[in-house]
Protein backbone atom coordinates (compact mmCIF):
# COMPACT_ATOMS: atom_id res chain seq x y z
CA UNK A 1 0.00 0.00 0.00
CA UNK A 2 1.29 3.76 -1.04
CA UNK A 3 1.77 6.16 1.50
CA UNK A 4 -0.70 8.59 -0.18
CA UNK A 5 -2.90 5.35 0.45
CA UNK A 6 -2.25 5.15 4.00
CA UNK A 7 -2.56 9.14 4.45
CA UNK A 8 -6.03 9.48 2.91
CA UNK A 9 -6.98 6.65 4.72
CA UNK A 10 -5.91 8.07 8.32
CA UNK A 11 -7.52 11.14 7.58
CA UNK A 12 -10.78 10.33 6.15
CA UNK A 13 -10.96 8.55 9.60
CA UNK A 14 -9.61 11.33 11.83
CA UNK A 15 -12.66 13.17 9.99
CA UNK A 16 -15.34 11.45 9.83
CA UNK A 17 -14.96 9.53 12.86
CA UNK A 18 -12.89 11.21 15.19
CA UNK A 19 -14.41 14.64 13.91
CA UNK A 20 -10.79 16.37 13.88
CA UNK A 21 -11.21 19.38 11.38
CA UNK A 22 -9.05 18.43 7.91
CA UNK A 23 -7.31 22.09 8.00
CA UNK A 24 -5.25 21.05 10.65
CA UNK A 25 -4.28 17.18 9.62
CA UNK A 26 -0.83 18.54 8.70
CA UNK A 27 2.76 15.88 8.86
CA UNK A 28 3.79 18.17 11.52
CA UNK A 29 0.54 18.57 13.65
CA UNK A 30 1.21 17.09 17.07
CA UNK A 31 -1.35 14.07 17.92
CA UNK A 32 -2.53 15.52 21.50
CA UNK A 33 -1.85 18.82 21.29
CA UNK A 34 -2.09 19.76 17.98
CA UNK A 35 -4.65 17.51 17.06
CA UNK A 36 -6.50 17.23 20.85
CA UNK A 37 -6.37 13.07 20.42
CA UNK A 38 -6.78 11.96 23.77
CA UNK A 39 -6.96 8.35 25.25
CA UNK A 40 -10.19 7.45 24.42
CA UNK A 41 -9.73 9.06 20.98
CA UNK A 42 -6.67 6.82 20.44
CA UNK A 43 -8.55 3.59 21.81
CA UNK A 44 -10.62 4.37 18.81
CA UNK A 45 -8.09 5.43 16.70
CA UNK A 46 -6.12 1.78 17.48
CA UNK A 47 -9.37 -0.23 16.55
CA UNK A 48 -10.24 1.86 13.40
CA UNK A 49 -6.41 1.23 12.21
CA UNK A 50 -6.69 -2.59 12.77
CA UNK A 51 -9.94 -2.96 10.58
CA UNK A 52 -8.59 -1.13 8.21
CA UNK A 53 -5.02 -1.81 7.87
CA UNK A 54 -4.87 -5.59 9.47
CA UNK A 55 -2.22 -4.89 12.43
CA UNK A 56 -2.67 -4.63 16.19
CA UNK A 57 -0.94 -1.75 17.79
CA UNK A 58 0.99 -2.29 21.02
CA UNK A 59 1.49 0.84 23.20
CA UNK A 60 4.76 0.61 23.36
CA UNK A 61 5.58 0.89 19.64
CA UNK A 62 3.88 4.27 19.75
CA UNK A 63 6.02 5.68 22.57
CA UNK A 64 8.13 7.81 20.33
CA UNK A 65 4.94 8.49 17.91
CA UNK A 66 4.20 12.25 18.73
CA UNK A 67 3.10 13.63 15.42
CA UNK A 68 0.76 12.68 12.27
CA UNK A 69 3.57 12.53 10.31
CA UNK A 70 5.15 9.98 12.35
CA UNK A 71 1.67 7.88 12.85
CA UNK A 72 1.40 7.86 9.20
CA UNK A 73 5.00 6.00 9.00
CA UNK A 74 4.28 3.98 11.56
CA UNK A 75 1.91 2.44 9.83
CA UNK A 76 3.83 2.27 6.42
CA UNK A 77 6.23 0.31 8.52
CA UNK A 78 3.73 -1.69 9.79
CA UNK A 79 1.99 -2.54 6.58
CA UNK A 80 4.90 -2.78 3.97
Amino acid sequence: MQREEIVKTVNDFLVNEIEIEEDLLKEEALLKEGLGIDSLDFVDIVVIVEKKFGFKIKPEEMKDVKTLGQFYDFIVGKVN
